[in-house]
């Protein structure tokens, strides 16, 4: 190796000197740093530094300097002080090694390794797997001879945002080892490390080296192997939630001993949040065991000696054989290291058993003792199973709530029939949802907790955002509960969705939708509508309903940071309770700063309620859309010719509230709180969440939504495109249009203009000044009608003066200028000081039996209120068509 003979000593310790940077090995330097190929290494404890060449300046190395090296290798036992950074770059990666520790999953990062014993060391990305796991058993210090057991890789995925998730990769091949650097050279500047869990196994020593002591007692290292840890049990949804059939067995009651704090909320970002594909975060943990506890295909039935990797997975395979022979057990001993369960019919028939226990020394559990099939029979036959229990369901369904947490419950008894052959309670699949989403988004009592953290975060990383909270006392008896508050309404509004509604149509429409879940509640939402049609959500609010305080908390908030300029429009529904808000606004809703109006489709529902008359509600509707006072005349007297009453009726609206020709234009021509309800239907998913997944939900998505829109405006208006693609439309279609009208001007300004209109004969009047024409398109849309087009190719006037700003592209990119932050790692957030929050419990669904329906039904929502079925052959109720016992005729009736 071309190595010298000198020494040079260390208070005992000793290195040699290298020959043209050939190789250098020491033993033990541990104290004061060394100068050491023309630089200076740190306190270390054993190690192997090679290389090839010495090319290059100088580079620091842990508080000293070490030249650049071409292809070497640098790898240590242990390194003493701060964190290595070698070469500067991605050519070599610091290695973080968690040894023999635990894997914890459903973190707000995803998985994350945890290790007493955690070290690391800096290795080339060209190392082999083999070099690698020499290097890990040498890092070994027990004295034994240890064999590389498993490795699993951290692996980083940049998720939408920014934001890094994690999950696991094994790392069993050359390929799967290059994947893992190469993955590290994509993400190193958002984590510039290497995480590997690690499993060692002792191995028999059949040789070992001079410079390491090795402790041949065999004995011994068991006996240090049992001393690890003991093994951690999951905590289940609830310690005292019970089904409908009060199955909390044995079992349970070991398992429940975990109880996370609010702050282990999961910070992850679901599929449905913005519509990424994350399914590469939910590999297996161990790919390689697999199959670990699955029975035998060949009869399906347990082995002793098969193995386990944890006491909830065993427990798991024995109640899916359960269910699936369609026989029961009892537990017969249920300890932190053994589980020991029998046959219901033992003794009478049956001696099935199943013992299994934790094997230390392996790390796994195993069957222990098992005495074959059962020989009993099912003395009853049912529909559910008592081991079928709702944590059951809920672990079985997880997937599906993953994807979309707004799952029937019908769908999932379904998939519970199809999957176990059983059919279980409504109330159960129930109470299996709300858990599978508490298994995936978090608890429910502690999403109330990690709320306001979450909140003040947000409103650190995005200045400017806006939260205001409302909490109540709680009492524990006749004291007030110090330090805790019950969460009473949050109103909640992003920067971006504030600053987006500067350059908006200045008219915003609210409404609210129910929560589902283990609480009950409304969320109030309002959006407008940029230039192109496309919604822009810009306030939201968690009430207890939609009361008249409720109510007047959202729009008071809204008024006060959202929606300040004067002259907009809020459509609604004819609530009372907004009446009421509306009324103790100050005027802040009130003309001539707001106006506020109805939405026609729940006007033509009131309408419809009051006097059963389906055949004039179309008629009513009509008068809505009227957008001229002629057109509303004609209307008006039909209706009136039809009953005074209805008439009357009408009257006692308020024709500015509900008429588009006496709006003065705040309506923009819309008629209906459809944008709301379609963004209710966006966020049907969320409604089932807790209150911290579903708020989270809403900034998710409005991050998709702005981003999106945002490269669409930037993609058109670099096109050329001077308008948005729905003002760009209106304009052709009135320019195609505006070639067989006659124009006649009255006025030397050429501002009043009348127009005759050659194929329907019809004779208007435009007045280009107040931007109005008889048609009402003009003044209703402020875009250019067919007419004004006409008046000012007649008088080569510049018709695009007529088109509003909003319309036009460079108002529409700002709409979505402002872009929306991430958040970070949730470790790195400041803690949160304030009071700890929690659910009203008023608001908890705690009835048995089917959840009941949450809203009132009206003639909206005709599917859900018809009435008896009526046959259309026979006249008759109770059956239709298909099914009337007519249909078949005499001979039917008589085979």
């Amino acid at each position: 190796m071309g190595v010298s003979d000198e020494k040079h000593s260390t208070q005992g310790a000793w290195c040699i000197h290298h020959v043209g940077g050939v190789e250098a090995r020491w033993q033990a330097v541990v104290e004061p740093p060394r100068q050491h190929a023309g630089g200076v290494l740190s306190q270390h404890a054993g190690g192997v530094l090679t290389w090839r060449n010495l090319i290059g300046p100088l580079l620091h190395h842990v508080g000293g300097v070490l030249r650049q090296h071409a292809g070497g290798v640098l790898t240590w036992r242990k390194v003493i002080g701060p964190r290595v950074n070698h070469v500067g770059g991605v050519d070599t990666a610091n290695l973080v090694v968690y040894r023999n520790g635990e894997i914890i999953r459903n973190t707000h990062e995803g998985v994350r390794f945890v290790s007493q014993n955690s070290f690391s060391f800096v290795v080339p990305c060209t190392m082999t797997l083999m070099e690698l796991q020499n290097g890990l058993c040498q890092s070994m210090e027990n004295g034994t001879l240890m064999r590389v057991s498993r490795i699993l890789y951290r692996n980083p995925v940049v998720v939408f945002g920014g934001l890094i998730q994690f999950d696991t990769i094994p790392i069993t091949d050359e390929a799967s080892m290059q994947n893992m650097f190469e993955i590290h050279r994509q993400t190193y500047m958002r984590h510039p490390q290497i995480e590997l869990y690690v499993e060692f196994e002792a191995e028999e020593a059949v040789a070992v080296q001079n410079d390491i002591d090795v402790n041949d007692d065999i004995a011994a290292v068991y006996e240090g192997m049992n001393s690890d840890s003991e093994e951690d049990f999951e905590a289940t949804y609830e310690a005292g939630d019970e089904d409908e059939d009060g199955d909390v067995g044995v079992e349970a009651a070991v398992e429940n001993v975990v109880v996370r704090p609010s702050s282990s909320q999961p910070m992850g970002v679901p599929p449905f949040m913005c519509e990424l594909d994350l399914d590469a975060m939910h590999a297996p943990e161990f790919p390689e065991y697999a199959n670990r506890g699955i029975a035998d295909p060949e009869d399906g039935e347990f082995r002793i000696g098969m193995e386990f990797s944890s006491r909830k997975s065993v427990v798991a395979a024995i109640r899916s054989f359960t269910i699936s022979r369609g026989v029961d057990y009892d537990v017969f001993e249920s300890e932190p290291q053994t589980f020991y369960a029998k046959c219901k019919m033992y003794g009478r028939g049956c001696d099935w058993l199943i013992r299994a226990s934790l094997i230390r020394r392996k790390g796994c559990w195993e069957i222990r003792r098992y005495n074959g099939r059962h020989t009993c029979t099912i003395g009853t036959i049912s529909q559910d199973h008592s081991k079928l229990d709702s944590d059951t369901v809920a672990e079985a369904i997880r997937p599906l709530v993953e994807s979309d947490p707004s799952i029937k419950v019908k769908s999932i008894i379904a998939e519970v029939q199809s999957r176990f052959n059983y059919t279980i309670s409504y109330r159960k699949a129930w109470l299996a949802k709300q858990k599978s989403v508490a298994l995936v988004f978090g608890d429910w009592e502690e999403s109330y907790q990690a709320l306001p953290w979450w909140l003040s975060v947000m409103v650190q990383k995005i200045p400017g955002s806006v939260v205001q909270i409302e909490t109540r006392p709680l009492y524990n008896g006749n004291e007030e509960a110090q330090g805790v508050k019950i969460l009473h309404r949050v109103f909640w509004s992003f920067n971006p969705c504030i600053r987006a509604f500067r350059h908006c149509k200045p008219l915003v429409q609210v409404d609210g939708t129910h929560l589902y879940g283990k609480y009950k509640g409304t969320l109030l939402v309002a959006v407008a509508q940029d230039g192109n049609q496309n919604i822009v959500p810009i306030a939201f609010a968690l009430v207890e309903g939609e009361t008249a305080d409720a109510w007047h908390f959202f729009l008071r908030n809204l008024r006060t940071y959202v929606v300040r300029k004067d002259g907009v429009g809020m459509i609604s529904d004819r609530h009372e309770s907004i009446r009421a808000a509306v009324n103790r606004s100050g005027g802040d809703w009130q003309p001539p700063r707001a106006w506020w109006m109805f939405c026609i489709r729940h006007i033509g529902s009131n309408f419809l309620r009051a006097f059963k008359v389906p055949h004039l509600q179309k008629l009513v509707v009509n008068i809505g859309y009227s957008r001229t006072v002629e057109e509303y005349n004609i209307n008006y007297k039909r209706l009136e010719e039809r009953g005074e009453a209805y008439a009357r009726w009408c009257d006692a609206i308020g024709l500015r509230h509900w008429v588009l020709a006496f709006d003065e234009g705040h309506r923009w021509g819309h008629m209906t709180t459809n944008l709301v309800e379609c963004i209710n239907s966006v966020l049907k998913g969320a409604r089932n969440l807790p209150v911290l997944a579903l708020v989270r939900a809403t900034y998710y998505r409005l991050n998709e939504l702005f981003t999106r829109k945002s490269a669409e405006s930037h993609e058109r208006k670099r096109a050329g495109f001077t308008y948005s693609a729905f003002a760009q439309q209106r304009i052709e279609a009135s320019m195609q249009q505006a070639g067989n009208i006659v124009v006649h001007r009255f006025d030397r300004r050429n501002e009043v203009f009348e127009v005759h209109e050659m194929s329907t004969g019809k004779v208007l009047v435009v007045d280009l000044a107040r931007r109005t024409c008889d048609c009402g398109h003009f003044q209703v849309e402020r875009i250019p009608c067919r007419h004004v087009i006409a008046c000012c190719a007649n008088q080569r006037l510049d018709w695009q003066l007529y088109v509003h700003d909003v319309y036009k592209m460079t108002e529409v990119r700002k709409v979505y200028r402002f872009e929306f932050t991430p958040l970070g790692d949730p470790e790195t957030w400041p803690a949160y000081e304030g009071p700890t929050l929690v659910a009203n419990p008023a608001l908890r669904r705690t009835s048995k039996g089917r959840p009941k329906l949450t809203r009132y039904l009206n003639e909206m929502d005709s599917r859900d209120m018809r009435g008896p079925r009526i046959c259309r052959l026979c006249g008759a109720q109770g059956h239709s068509r298909s099914r009337c016992p007519q249909r078949a005729g005499p001979s039917g009736a008589g085979s």
